[in-house]
């Protein structure tokens, strides 16, 4: 995995000053400052990751997502208006891997970088713990290929979905917490206005679609976090 950064914001300053905090930190980074002229460099260069403001000029950061992703599964995290709840879940119902709310702070921006690359080798490489399928009913995972199976049929998931299932199915039948779903699925601890984990598990549940009997899969527990419905019993043996 590549650690060359395409950050595309219109903000000339913040990417001059990424671009110097981006290169201390290791990585190779480089900007652009328009939708249009980011699109191309995206799809025309081999990039670790993409950092996608939302508002810029000729096309909005939507549009240069969504053309990305007719291409390509670059990991790719949003900068958001802070406050702006809309924009960060419409980013991520869209792909986005991830989104970060201006203003913010670099070294944070660091640590959601580096956990974003760290999934996305794992899905490039198959490198996991464990090799084994894990199955929870008639939904299986592969770690080693990274790909999920329900109902016999394939399902497209994006790396962190594809996070979120594994420990979700690994812990069938007990509630996890928001919390440990995000430490264990993006890497990173959540603040109180983080819905990051909700929109990706609620992709999920649409994905996956209902268990036979009409019933989510994946459940919420209000106040604490979700539960895989599935009883343990069903569950294969852990190595």
């Amino acid at each position: 995995m590549t650690n060359r950064i395409l950050i595309i914001d219109d903000d000339i300053e913040l990417c001059e000053l990424l671009n110097d905090y981006l290169s201390a930190e290791g990585f190779d980074a480089e900007a652009v400052h328009d939708g249009e002229t980011g699109v191309e460099r995206a799809l025309n260069n081999a990039y670790g990751l993409i950092v996608l403001d939302v508002m810029l000029p000729r096309l909005s950061g939507f549009e240069v997502l969504r053309r990305i992703r007719t291409a390509s599964a670059v990991p790719v995290l949003m900068l958001t208006a802070r406050g702006d709840e809309v924009d960060r879940i419409v980013g991520l119902e869209m792909g986005a891997d991830d989104y970060l709310p201006k203003p913010f702070n670099p070294r944070e921006l660091v640590a959601r970088l580096r956990a974003i690359l760290r999934r996305a080798v794992l899905s490039m490489t198959g490198t996991e713990d464990s090799s084994s399928l894990l199955a929870v009913g008639d939904v299986s995972v592969d770690p080693g290929a990274r790909s999920v199976v329900c109902g016999g049929n394939p399902v497209e998931v994006t790396s962190v979905e594809f996070s979120l299932l594994e420990v979700l199915l690994r812990m069938a039948g007990k509630v996890i917490s928001r919390e440990d779903l995000s430490v264990q699925a993006l890497g990173r601890t959540l603040n109180y206005q983080d819905r990051s984990i909700d929109v990706h598990v609620s992709s999920l549940r649409k994905k996956l679609g209902t268990l036979s009997d009409g019933s989510e899969r994946i459940k919420s527990v209000r106040g604490v976090g979700y539960i895989y419905t599935c009883p343990a019993a069903e569950r294969n043996p852990e190595p």
